[in-house]
């Protein structure tokens, strides 16, 4: 037993004394050998932001202690490796925050560099324009609202449908955009031909990447070119879809699908208003068939302006009682409010009427009925009844580009290249509206308005017909003054919607 543990003890005797044998050998023979590696300090972040389709491009700067040894290099993303340059070049394809590594190494060892890397939205909020190419091909161009206040923005210079979908052929002739929950939905009525059939898309709003699609071949007038829907959209409910002959089909973003309305069953006009609600929206559109102005409230109708609540075409008394009974239907003009201005009335629109003598405005609220105590009814809430306003011919339908202010009091509409600026409040003649400003060449065509949130800036698309190419443009000018206050050239071809784009 003695001679055992006797043994056992010469052996981590032995063994501790050939340890230290190798580390004092390494330490005075090696260690002055060794090339330690730095990262200069600043040649690599701690954190990068780009932008989606960027490229990041770092260059460390990189030095060793002793002499130059050659150098491994390794960049790690999200944990996994993705390049062995000593340069990055990362393409930021895809949204989202990643952890990243920069490692180098040589033969006596190595050193780690952790960072952060964000690949964000270039597309997060701002002004949207769609257009079509010569062909009738779609464009989407974009204007990202500056973080800085008073800085400009800048349109990007690439197409970006093409640029987010490079393998996708769009369909011709597009229509209309809008967003809705988090998705744009861009509308196309095709060429008519099998391959170019109507389509709706379904975009990332964020990426602007097609995320689904559906082609429409079942019903050949199915040419869609109003989509109404509010800023959010709900399962298992139908839009309306105004086609370019007037007829109305259901839409569901939810199964994908399309098909004749079962309650706009007749013919409608192409200026509509749809208030900036939630699931329980407003909307009104003009029935041509009854010549009169018909609402959907919160998805169900249509009722119709009258004296009386829910009125229906089925009422006996429907002619009687139709306020627009002997007018002409002109345009609807949607007025733009603040969130204090809704608060107090309501969504507005202004609807404008003719007979053979005189044009009608009548200013409406998106609470379209209000409570009469005087007799316990409900009564058509008109916020001020029919305005007068002159006499004369008026050069608007309902194709023609308008937009209103209800902080102003001014509604704005397009003539050839000039803005008109009338103010619906008051009986001034609609063909005396002044000339607010002139865009372009004499030639140029408004196509759309725009409004900033507090109404005090105002865009205009238009483009000029006898120039090839990126022919669109967006200028933006005081709402109040009419002075110019940036002019963003060729940015688009013709332009078919604008729209500012949330976040």
């Amino acid at each position: 037993m003695f001679m055992k543990k006797y043994h056992y003890l010469l052996t981590i005797l032995f063994t501790l004394f050939f340890v230290s044998c190798f580390e004092d050998e390494t330490t005075i023979a090696d260690m002055t050998s060794l090339s330690e590696i730095t990262i200069k300090e600043g040649s690599i972040k701690t954190v990068y932001n780009i932008n989606k389709n960027e490229t990041l491009v770092i260059s460390p700067e990189l030095s060793q202690s002793n002499k130059e040894k050659p150098l491994k290099y390794t960049w790690e993303i999200d944990l996994e490796e993705y390049s062995y340059e000593k340069e990055l070049n990362y393409y930021g394809d895809k949204l989202g925050e990643y952890n990243c590594r920069f490692i180098v190494e040589n033969e006596d060892g190595k050193t780690f560099f952790p960072f952060k890397l964000f690949v964000n939205s270039p597309y997060e909020e701002g002004i949207t324009i769609l257009s079509a190419d010569s062909e009738g091909r779609p464009m989407l161009s974009f204007m990202q609202t500056p973080a800085v206040e008073g800085e400009t923005g800048t349109f990007t210079t690439e197409e970006l449908l093409t640029l987010n979908n490079s393998e996708m052929e769009f369909a011709s002739n597009p229509s209309d955009m809008i967003q809705s929950g988090n998705t744009l939905f861009l509308v196309c009525k095709g060429g008519g031909s099998g391959a170019d059939a109507p389509t709706i898309y379904y975009l990332n709003e964020k990426t602007f990447v097609v995320e689904s699609m559906f082609e429409v071949r079942d019903y050949a007038d199915f040419k869609p070119t109003k989509l109404l829907m509010p800023s959010t959209w709900g399962a298992y409910v139908d839009y309306p879809v105004i086609c370019e002959n007037g007829n109305v089909y259901g839409f569901s973003p939810f199964e994908a699908a399309v098909g004749p309305s079962t309650n706009l069953s007749y013919n409608y006009s192409q200026a509509v208003s749809v208030d900036d609600g939630d699931y329980y929206y407003d909307m009104i559109l003009w029935d041509n068939d009854a010549n009169a102005l018909a609402l959907i409230y919160g998805g169900y109708g249509p009722f119709y302006f009258s004296n009386e609540y829910h009125l229906s075409r089925s009422n006996s008394d429907f002619k009687s009682l139709n306020y627009f009974t002997g007018h002409n239907f002109v345009t609807i003009v949607p007025v733009k409010m603040s969130n204090d201005e809704v608060k107090l009335n309501g969504y507005e629109a202004i609807v404008l009427t003719k007979n053979s003598i005189m044009n009608y405005a009548l200013v409406i609220g998106t609470n379209f009925w209000g409570y009469n105590s005087t007799n316990g009814t409900h009564v058509l809430h008109d916020n001020g009844g029919f305005k007068m306003v002159g006499f004369g011919n008026m050069s608007i339908n309902d194709n023609t580009p308008c937009i209103a202010s209800k902080t102003y009091q001014t509604m704005f509409f397009a003539e050839g290249n000039k803005v008109r600026k009338w103010n619906y409040t008051t009986s001034q003649q609609l063909t005396a509206a002044a000339t607010h400003l002139s865009v372009g060449s004499d030639d140029a065509v408004i196509t759309g308005f725009e409004m900033s949130a507090d109404q005090n800036t105002t865009y205009v698309t238009f483009y000029e017909p006898g120039k090839e190419g990126k022919n669109g443009s967006l200028w933006a000018f005081d709402t109040d003054k009419g002075t110019v206050l940036n002019k963003w050239e060729n940015i688009s071809y013709k332009p078919v919607k604008m729209f500012y784009k949330n976040k």
